[in-house]
């Protein structure tokens, strides 16, 4: 099955993906010739990663996902949550999110956060959301080198390692978006299924 993933992060691609498996070719924005930054002013992950996948689906005629993800800290108040991406403003920065993000927890005792991701999936006139979320906390430095945005300084429960010191195997397994991500395969099999004589 082909769908797209509303995506220009190559590392999401590279986990969704891995995520998946075999069953489904996954394109990516740049696949179906999508170049322009997708519309994202919604003020919940839902509704942005709806916006996304909207986008898409109208103006290229594909049917596809699309996610948005938030890092919800205890001792923020939930933030930077929908503001992730752009918690430092822009031009989007991983380094610049991540060093405010530790400057604001510099004297917080409380070191609880969760991530969370949304995929939207379009198929035709249909619509559906996934969620999936990982407790975890924020460590005062910033610890490995895989993964993203957040993934150096967020230890999820459980665990002695940082999302970034994990592979992405090890990652997917236990990550909000993996959670998501198997919870879409899941509904896309159970379709697939479905329409098969």
């Amino acid at each position: 099955m082909k769908i797209c993933f509303a995506t220009n992060n190559s590392k999401k691609l590279e986990e969704v993906k891995a995520a998946l498996g075999a069953d489904f070719e996954v394109v990516s924005l740049a696949d179906i010739g999508c170049q322009e930054e997708l519309p994202e002013t919604g003020d919940t992950l839902q509704h942005n990663a709806f916006q996304k996948a909207r986008y898409v689906q109208t103006h290229y005629g594909v049917d596809c996902f699309a996610d948005d993800t938030g890092l919800e800290v205890e001792a923020l108040d939930g933030k930077p949550g929908v503001y992730s991406g752009r918690f430092a403003g822009e031009p989007r920065s991983d380094e610049r999110n991540l060093s405010l993000l530790l400057e604001r927890m510099a004297e917080k005792a409380n070191r609880k956060a969760a991530f969370r991701t949304v995929i939207a999936l379009l198929m035709g006139s249909e619509s559906h959301a996934f969620e999936g979320k990982v407790d975890g906390e924020i460590l005062q430095h910033r610890s490995g080198e895989e993964g993203f945005g957040y993934d150096p300084v967020f230890r999820p429960e459980g665990y002695e390692k940082t999302f970034a010191e994990l592979t992405l195997l090890e990652k997917n397994a236990i990550s909000h978006r993996g959670r998501a991500v198997r919870k879409l395969a899941d509904f896309l099999k159970t379709h697939q299924a479905g329409k098969t004589p």
